[in-house]
């Protein structure tokens, strides 16, 4: 399994360890000019829980495979977070947020993999 693979399951196991919902991997390594390998995106019902996705995210990243994230952004007000792994991005979003922005429906001609909530 090549790293990319790796980390984003990693980042389902942090999503998963903060009950995040509706997680959806989306992988661009068939699409020309793509802006990284693997999406990956869910959503915490609160800002609280957003925040608290990304810092398990962050945290099982670092302690099981020794990288961090090369940005994160929306901390502010944790309504939609990006984090930057390089050839991953993740995105963390409250519901109203993800369903106005619809990034899955940009990216539709990507394999887009669901992950059933726990």
């Amino acid at each position: 399994m090549e790293q990319s693979e790796q980390i984003v399951n990693k980042i389902v196991e942090g999503i998963q360890e903060k009950k995040g919902k509706k997680v959806v991997i989306i992988n661009l390594t068939g699409l020309k000019n793509a802006p990284c390998s693997y999406f990956v995106i869910c959503e915490g019902t609160t800002s609280i829980q957003v925040d608290a996705i990304g810092t398990s995210i962050k945290d099982t990243v670092r302690e099981k495979m020794n990288i961090k994230p090369y940005a994160i952004d929306g901390l502010r007000n944790s309504e939609w977070v990006a984090m930057d792994y390089g050839s991953v991005i993740v995105h963390i979003f409250r519901p109203q947020i993800r369903n106005f922005y619809d990034i899955e429906h940009l990216w539709e001609d990507a394999e887009i993999t669901e992950i059933y909530d726990e």
